[in-house]
């Protein structure tokens, strides 16, 4: 994808108990939420389960961040669709070459709540 300022990125994802399950695992993240379904049999996904979404914009563009900020608004369940839209708000050409660009992103649930919002800029290679 060419990007420049103002491009928009949006990528969708269905968290399932199997991911909550690998990201545990994976995580050491083992709050009781996490590992215990609710009333309604869901687990809450953790934060930085749901902070993949933007990351997986930036690794489909070869982008080697360098920081990011996310602002956690609500929980994500399994059985949640979110989609994660990115708007690159920066985008220069480095003397030596490299990109640099910055993104602010959000992401909403599919009952169009807003769960997760933030920035990230980095370099891509």
């Amino acid at each position: 994808m060419d990007l420049s300022v103002g491009s928009k990125i949006s990528f969708r994802r269905t968290f399932t108990k199997e991911d909550v399950e690998t990201f545990t695992k994976v995580s050491w993240d083992e709050g009781t939420h996490h590992i215990t379904p609710d009333d309604k049999g869901r687990l809450v996904i953790q934060g930085l389960l749901t902070a993949t979404l933007p990351t997986k914009i930036g690794g489909e563009n070869d982008v080697l961040a360098h920081t990011m900020n996310f602002n956690f608004l609500k929980p994500v369940y399994t059985g949640d669709t979110i989609t994660c839209e990115a708007i690159i708000e920066k985008y220069t050409q480095k003397e030596n070459g490299r990109v640099s660009i910055q993104a602010s992103f959000t992401c909403i649930n599919q009952e169009d709540v807003e769960v997760m919002k933030g920035v990230f800029a980095g370099v891509i290679l």
